[in-house]
């Protein structure tokens, strides 16, 4: 890592780690530790602790210090109602700005991940699908919601991780296929009710692994029955 960049290489190793799992929420950060297996002083650790504090990745406990912030529930349901709200937008968008060729690189996209799926060596397709919804974001031509989506893009790949672990790779090629035929239908408000209801979906299977007693509830509060029947 050069000197000038130092602190911003170890925030995103940091995330990295938390992604591929050798950190997990909860698990401790301790500085002097890391600055000694990296080679380097405590002065850019700090500054990346600092940084991923005000991102919200980290949390500082007294008496423990810095550690992997543990998503809750209510955390969860801020990610997917804010995700369902601006990929429901960019959806909406892409289908009346995007080329045909642009939406004929999503289909590209997709069946460079069908064909995966009976590739022995693919474990997982978790990022082949966050690389579709990333292009969809990106094919609304909508500046702030684009920033606004990179603001919570750890986050998503963080409960995407937590997800990916009942996830299988027949069940990422099938719920996505439906995104790539919306695109391509052009049909804006089909659309939209495609992508909502896909990341509800995804919302009430993590609720499943969380052994939740309130999905109803929010249901009421997030959607409504124009899109969720």
């Amino acid at each position: 890592m050069e000197k000038q960049n130092m602190s911003e290489d170890l925030v995103s190793f940091i995330k990295l780690q938390i992604i591929e799992g050798q950190l997990n929420p909860g698990d401790r950060i301790i500085e002097t530790k890391l600055a000694k297996e990296l080679g380097i002083s405590q002065t850019p650790v700090r500054e990346a602790i600092r940084h991923l504090s005000g991102e919200g990745i980290i949390v500082i406990v007294p008496n423990k210090g810095p550690m992997v912030r543990t998503l809750d529930r209510k955390d969860v349901f801020e990610i997917y109602s804010l995700r369902s709200v601006l990929e429901g937008l960019a959806i909406r968008l892409a289908t009346q700005r995007a080329s045909d060729e642009a939406i004929h690189r999503i289909k590209d996209l997709y069946d460079k991940m069908k064909a995966k799926l009976t590739d022995e060596s693919v474990s997982t397709l978790l990022q082949d699908s966050l690389q579709i919804h990333q292009s969809i974001i990106y094919l609304s031509e909508h500046t702030r919601l684009i920033r606004s989506y990179e603001s919570i893009s750890f986050q998503i790949a963080l409960v995407n991780r937590i997800l990916g672990k009942e996830s299988t790779k027949q069940k990422e090629v099938d719920q996505h296929l439906e995104l790539v035929e919306a695109l391509m239908k052009r049909d804006p408000e089909y659309a939209e009710s495609v992508m909502k209801k896909h990341i509800y979906r995804s919302y009430t299977e993590f609720s499943e692994l969380s052994e939740s007693d309130h999905r109803d509830m929010e249901r009421h509060l997030w959607f409504n029955d124009d899109f969720t029947r």
